[in-house]
């Protein structure tokens, strides 16, 4: 059985995916202590905490499923699958049509490859799911012109703060979605731009591609003083901008826009008293709408390959069925073949290689019957027909 385990901008705002976050993990926990899980592929990112689980022993009434915390959705089989091709295709995306969760995606796979915790029934599904993204934004406008979170956040600060014309801004953390960021101020006419980073020369870089500055992570607040907007957006597991930090610095509180889209968040909710601006990832939801309704006429084309290639999946599966069971028919015959050769062999005159001729001869006999029952087999796998599955299980079965 595969399961689905979120939580999601959908479901919940930013301070509650904080929480719920560590109640699913709490979760998860649990089950991999109760049934030793050892095929599950973790998706976190600013808006969404996922686990995919892959465990035949793990039933849906099991009590620990019927977890209290109504905010985590629980999905199993089928509509856990769906949700996953849908979501690399960009259509369960805050800012819908977004690149980046394709990339997050494999980055999660990829990790749960190289930790021995993806095995076969995931690695299908996980590259069903990333070939979907990919051919949904091929094939569909879906992702024309499309915005990231970090260029919404853009939006955000001109919808409040007017053009960013000759205003100084400091982004804080250069990974992937300070990347974002910066890509969508370069093309804003500013003052100045700098980038902080823990590791430094990571800013460095970051800035030189920008036309920025780079700065020390211990200097923060020296550019605080001077910035009209901070947007953030590190890993940290805690806040680093806080009221009480903020209150150290001789600078104009009111003056200054902070945007926040780091989950956990990086900027302390206090700072409000102080007179900031402060905003963060809930707050780019109008932003989110309008980008939404922009590609609404793309969902029924995207829609329609999902469901064709989800079809296809489900047959691959099918298939994967079976095959243990040809593989054990197969072997069950070349063990016979051998044998019976042998023992033809030595009632032969190998003086003109009939031995190796009556080799030859049965691997072909053998090859032949086995085609034939493996392709009606598998044909049969394809079309769903359970009932001829079964009486070949039944037929071919060892003792």
């Amino acid at each position: 059985m595969i399961l689905n385990l979120r939580v999601d901008h959908k479901m919940a705002d930013i301070q509650s995916m904080e929480n719920i976050s560590k109640d699913m993990d709490e979760l998860f926990w649990k089950l991999q202590e109760k049934y030793a899980i050892n095929e599950y592929i973790e998706i976190s990112t600013c808006n969404r905490k996922e686990y995919y689980i892959h465990n035949e022993n793990i039933l849906e009434d099991d009590e620990l499923l019927s977890h209290e915390n109504q905010s985590i959705l629980i999905e199993y089989g089928q509509s856990a699958v769906m949700h996953l091709l849908r979501m690399t295709s960009g259509l369960e995306s805050m800012i819908v049509g977004e690149d980046q969760i394709l990339g997050q995606v494999k980055d999660a796979k990829h990790k749960a490859v190289k930790n021995h915790h993806c095995g076969r029934v995931l690695d299908a599904v996980f590259t069903k799911a990333i070939h979907v993204g990919q051919v949904v934004r091929n094939k569909t406008n879906i992702n024309k012109g499309a915005v990231s979170i970090g260029s919404a956040a853009i939006d955000l600060a001109e919808k409040h703060m007017g053009s960013l014309d000759d205003k100084s801004v400091l982004v804080i953390g250069a990974g992937k979605m300070g990347k974002l960021v910066a890509k969508a101020l370069a093309e804003k006419d500013l003052n100045a731009i700098f980038v902080a980073n823990r590791t430094y020369y990571v800013a460095v870089e970051l800035a030189k591609d920008l036309g920025g500055e780079a700065i020390l992570f211990n200097d923060l607040e020296e550019y605080l003083t001077t910035a009209d907007l901070v947007i953030s957006a590190t890993s940290a597991p805690h806040a680093i901008i806080t009221k009480k930090r903020l209150l150290g610095i001789d600078m104009s509180y009111e003056d200054v826009m902070m945007v926040d889209i780091a989950n956990p968040r990086d900027i302390s909710e206090d700072v409000l008293d102080i007179g900031v601006k402060l905003f963060n990832i809930d707050d780019l939801r109008e932003i989110a709408d309008e980008n939404t309704n922009l590609r609404i006429k793309e969902f029924g084309e995207a829609e329609t390959i999902i469901d064709e290639e989800f079809n296809l999946l489900k047959e691959s599966f099918r298939i994967m069925e079976v095959d243990e069971l040809l593989g054990s028919l197969r072997a069950s015959m070349e063990e016979i073949r051998q044998r019976e050769t042998k023992k033809a062999a030595v009632k032969l005159d190998d003086v003109d290689g009939s031995a190796k001729i009556l080799d030859n001869l049965t691997n072909s006999i053998v090859n032949k019957i086995f085609f034939d029952i493996s392709k009606n087999i598998k044909n049969a796998a394809k079309e769903g027909n359970s009932d001829i599955i079964n009486s070949a299980e039944y037929i071919f079965k060892k003792d």
